[in-house]
C-alpha cells in the first residue's frame, strides 16, 4: 500500500532549482535512502514533505489525502515525523519534558502547555507523562529522564530525538543524517535500533544518509538525486552498480570498464 506519493514536485529558490519534478512512491512498511552529492535537494526533499519549505509545483499526497499546502503542525498530526541533521532539542529541559513536548504534538495546540508549571490538567499532563516516560523505556533512557539535555553524551541525545518523534505515533519517519557525529558502536546501536522501530511500529522510513556501508544494510530501495533531479532508484546493489550514479559521484570524467 502507498502511504505517501509525490508528483512533479519542484522547488525553486530565485534562479536555482533545488528539486525538479520529482516522482517518488514510499509504501507503509518500507526502508528507503535517499543519497547524492552534498547539493543535489536531499534535505529540500524532505523539506517540502513536511511543509517547512513550500512546493514550487507538484503534489505530495499520505494515504490519498492532498497535504502540498497544509501547515507543519497538521502534518505532523497525520503521522509524518523527522529528525533533523542538527539536533533540534531544548537542552535546558529535562530529557522527559522534551518526549513529552513530541506527545503534546498529536493532541490540540492547547496540550503544549502541559509541560509548563501551571500549565493544563493535571490529568493532561499525567497522561503525557505516564506516555513519555514508556516511551523513554523502549529506548532505555528511562534513567535519564530528569536529566537535562545539556547532560547529556551526543550518542544519547540522538536516541531522545527520536523518541520524542516515536512517542507522537508516526506512520512515515524521516531522518537526515542520523549517524552524523556517533562513533562506530554508535552506528551499529542505531542501525539495530531503527530495524527494531521499523518493526514494532509498523513505519516507513526514510533515511538521508552519508555512510554508505548504513545505507547499504539498511535500505530495501535507494534513491538517488543529482543537482535535484531524481537519477536513479532501485535495490541497493542496483544503484552501486548504476553508471549514472557513479558519475554523479565520482564526475563526468568517469566511465565504466
Amino acid at each position: 500500500m502507498t502511504l505517501l506519493s509525490m508528483r512533479g514536485v519542484s522547488k525553486r529558490y530565485g534562479g536555482v532549482q533545488a528539486l525538479s519534478d520529482i516522482d517518488l512512491d514510499i509504501s507503509a512498511g518500507a526502508f528507503l535512502a535517499v543519497i547524492g552529492p552534498n547539493g543535489a535537494g536531499k534535505s529540500t526533499l524532505l523539506n517540502v514533505m513536511t511543509r517547512l519549505t513550500p512546493l514550487s509545483a507538484g503534489t505530495i499526497t499520505l494515504e490519498g489525502a492532498d497535504i502540498g499546502a497544509l501547515p507543519t503542525d497538521r502534518i505532523i498530526r497525520l503521522g509524518i515525523g523527522r529528525i533533523f541533521q542538527n539536533g533540534r532539542l531544548f537542552t535546558r529541559l529535562t530529557v522527559i519534558e522534551n518526549v513529552m513536548l513530541g506527545a503534546a504534538l498529536m493532541g490540540s495546540p492547547s496540550l503544549l502547555s502541559t509541560i509548563l508549571p501551571g500549565g493544563g490538567s493535571a490529568q493532561q499532563e499525567s497522561e503525557l507523562c505516564e506516555r513519555s516516560a514508556a516511551m523513554l523505556g523502549e529506548f532505555g533512557l528511562e534513567h535519564l529522564a530528569n536529566r537535562t539535555i545539556d547532560s547529556l553524551s551526543y550518542g544519547n541525545r540522538r536516541l531522545v530525538e527520536l523518541a520524542r518523534v516515536m512517542v507522537a505515533r508516526p506512520k512515515l519517519l524521516l531522518l537526515d543524517e542520523p549517524a552524523a557525529g556517533l562513533n562506530l558502536g554508535e552506528v551499529e546501536a542505531l542501525m539495530e535500533r531503527l530495524r527494531r522501530l521499523r518493526d514494532a511500529h509498523r513505519l516507513a522510513v526514510v533515511l538521508i544518509e552519508h555512510n554508505m556501508g548504513m545505507v547499504m544494510r539498511l535500505a530495501e530501495r535507494v534513491v538517488v538525486l543529482n543537482f535535484g533531479s531524481k537519477i536513479a532508484e532501485g535495490t541497493p546493489a542496483e544503484v552501486q552498480t548504476n553508471p549514472d550514479v557513479l558519475r554523479a559521484y565520482l564526475g563526468e570524467g568517469y566511465e565504466t570498464c
